[in-house]
């Protein structure tokens, strides 16, 4: 393909860690076609990248059910601006990264539009409605996946897939060492530190990290030699943040834009599910993990959701490695006895290290957005 001929990629991400692929995978298509162009939906991580984006996404990134309702408008607008893109601007191939319904009907839109489709990161067929691998196999052109596992469902339908790599592999490296981030923090490395990662949308911190807070305080008070710290998501705005922490007695630690060099100070963490318990699985920090959603949601989750577990890590390994709490199980109380646990059974903490350690091995050697950058380069030329 000669680097002259101008291809425009539409992309379209709905949340912040879709966004972060996108932009990652235009990064890696420019250095092959750096007159590429990139146009979408999206974030400020995409606008970084290079993409044109002419929509925001930033008010629609919600989780279950009541909570999509309760944004229904505007998610509704924002699919219907994108249908109008597509047809005014006929990019050479749509990606749509996660984000599954909304992807989905902008990607059966496209295909009847004659648009090529690349679909990145499954939706979770393997934990429920798996005859969801048929309906995307008909609006798609590719399904490139993150798990290695998940390739199977898509090939006993003859669904063209391709196991891509996690991108959580590429990106989870701390900046410095330990020992540097310890005293770069003001952290005592002879005292225990707990971290507290209550997830980067604001109706996770709402219900999680109050309830984290509490747990804090009780740890604080039994050991006085803890330390807190709180890695900060770029999508949490500071005033939103200290609501929650000028009203606890204890003394946090807040950490901005190094999650990882925060995380890997962390001899124990608490956090809500989601893509953060993978990256403090691939720098083998035991944790616990709980999550909390509406009543509503939670109830349609127990009806629909066909595995054991929510943590990444869990479902990895197929087995119960970390602590999981949920709905009603997550209270000040459970949280701080499975961070004491973790603390001080010092067998029970290497046999989690020892498993996080074995699922950051079976997702590979990573270079998802590498790959990703490829496969779509192949469908550009197809």
């Amino acid at each position: 393909m000669s680097q002259d001929q101008s291809l425009t990629i539409m992309f379209s991400a709905g949340e912040t860690s879709g966004e972060q692929h996108a932009a990652n995978m235009f990064l890696e298509l420019r250095k092959h076609l750096p007159r590429l162009r990139g146009i979408g939906m999206g974030g400020a991580k995409m606008r970084q990248a290079g993409i044109d984006v002419r929509i925001d996404s930033s008010t629609i990134g919600v989780i279950g059910l009541v909570e999509v309702l309760k944004h229904y408008g505007e998610i509704r607008r924002a699919l219907a601006d994108m249908k109008n893109l597509l047809r005014s601007e006929k990019p050479d191939l749509l990606v749509c990264v996660d984000y599954k319904e909304f992807n989905l009907k902008l990607a059966q839109f496209a295909k009847k539009q004659g648009i090529k489709v690349l679909f990145y990161v499954s939706p979770q067929v393997w934990a429920w409605r798996p005859g969801r691998v048929v309906t995307y196999g008909k609006a798609i052109d590719m399904m490139a996946v993150i798990f290695p596992f998940e390739t199977q469902y898509y090939e006993a339908e003859k669904i063209p897939v391709r196991y891509v790599g996690h991108p959580s592999v590429d990106k989870v490296h701390p900046l410095r060492s330990k020992e540097e981030d310890m005293q770069l923090f003001g952290l005592d490395e002879s005292r225990p530190v707990v971290g507290i990662l209550p997830g980067s949308r604001m109706n996770e911190i709402k219900r999680m990290l109050p309830v984290m807070l509490d747990a804090v305080e009780l740890l604080s008070a039994k050991y006085p030699d803890l330390q807190f710290l709180l890695p900060q998501a770029g999508s949490i705005d500071d005033e939103v943040l200290n609501t929650y922490l000028d009203a606890s007695s204890a003394e946090i630690k807040v950490i901005k834009g190094q999650p990882y060099d925060a995380i890997q100070c962390c001899d124990a963490v608490m956090t809500t599910s989601g893509t953060a318990t993978l990256e403090i699985a691939l720098l083998a920090v035991p944790m616990v993990i709980a999550y909390k959603l509406s009543p509503l949601t939670y109830w349609l989750g127990r009806m629909l959701v066909k595995i054991p577990f929510i943590g990444l890590p869990n479902i990895i390994a197929g087995k119960a490695i970390v602590k999981e709490l949920i709905q009603h199980n997550v209270n000040a109380t459970t949280l701080t006895e499975e961070i004491e646990r973790i603390l001080q059974d010092h067998q029970y903490r290497e046999t989690i290290v020892d498993e996080l350690h074995a699922v950051k091995t079976k997702l590979g050697e990573g270079g998802g957005s590498r790959n990703m950058a490829k496969l779509a380069l192949r469908m550009l030329e197809a």
